[in-house]
């Protein structure tokens, strides 16, 4: 299977004013071409105990190439010690939502 050009890469993030500040950073320096963030409650197991936090979730639209620049930019701005950053490859899309993406974005690697 060909690898995809494009995907969603999720993280998410403690505050908003903290998922804004990545948001920004991401779209300004033209490594995304659209981030959505909401508010989510999450439960995950963090040093052997069960954690409850409200956090925000951030979809963030980019081509695959630049998913190492993506994360890095993520990795200057985050406060936890281990974020959440995962591509998901997507595999098929409205074309012109997909040109968007190329004409919104920075050349890759």
């Amino acid at each position: 299977m060909p690898k995809s050009q494009y995907c969603v890469v999720m993280t998410t993030a403690g505050s908003e004013s903290e998922a804004d500040q990545i948001a920004r950073a991401l779209v300004s320096e033209q490594l995304t071409a659209c981030v959505q963030m909401m508010p989510i409650t999450s439960y995950y197991t963090w040093q052997a105990s069960l954690q409850r936090e409200c956090e925000w979730l951030l979809l963030i639209k980019t081509r695959s190439d630049l998913y190492s620049q993506v994360e890095a930019a993520i990795l200057k701005q985050h406060r936890y010690d281990v974020p959440e950053i995962i591509q998901l490859p997507v595999n098929q899309g409205y074309q012109a939502y997909l040109q968007w993406i190329d004409e919104t974005t920075k050349s890759g690697d």
